[in-house]
């Protein structure tokens, strides 16, 4: 047997573990963690509530309502939702926009108030419609601030204009008042 050309790994200094390197991958080790925690997000929009007091209520979930939306047999979608306290009881509301699906074009939106369904467990229903579908609107943006609804709705000016180009844009709100939304324009929001 010929003795091998290659030296005995046992003889090369850098395959033995030295006080030093052990040290160097401990410090770079414990430097990943430590990165590792501080760039970790905290929870979304969790805050601490004070001892005792209840956990705030959820909105109420917008895929299990029964919207008032004719859509021929065809299937709804949920484009947008936004939730929070409109009325001021200390629950929150969920605000959803909803269209009829179609293979093309852009289905009129209908945008809805939903509420906790009256008993436990059971869907959330539909108490107010801000803009019902016959409108032929279509929303853009939805939020909602300070107890109250924002929405930028696209429309035609006529009948005649397709359906495809909608050539008003407007900038609009609703704020609970005596009992119902109300609608106001924002200032200067409506452009043709």
């Amino acid at each position: 047997m010929q003795p091998s050309a290659a030296p005995d790994l046992a003889d090369l200094a850098h395959t033995h573990a030295r006080p030093a390197h052990w040290l160097a991958v401990a410090t770079a080790t414990a430097a990943v963690v430590a990165l590792a925690g501080l760039l970790q997000p905290g929870p979304a929009g969790a805050t601490a509530a004070p001892a005792g007091a209840p956990a705030p209520a959820l909105p109420p979930e917008a895929t299990g309502a029964a919207y008032p939306l004719d859509c021929g047999g065809a299937p709804h979608k949920i484009a947008k939702r936004a939730s929070g306290d409109l009325d001021g009881d200390g629950n929150p509301e969920t605000v959803a926009v909803v269209h009829c699906e179609s293979g093309s074009g852009t289905p009129p939106s209908g945008v809805y108030v939903l509420t906790r369904g009256k008993e436990t467990g059971a869907p959330a229903r539909v108490v107010a419609t801000l803009v019902a579908p016959e409108l032929r609107k279509n929303v853009t943006a939805l939020a909602v601030r300070d107890g109250a609804v924002l929405a930028t709705l696209l429309g035609y000016s006529s009948p005649d204009v397709p359906s495809c180009c909608p050539d008003e844009k407007e900038q609009v709100g609703w704020r609970w008042q005596g009992g119902a939304f109300v609608r106001e324009a924002q200032a200067g929001a409506r452009n043709a």
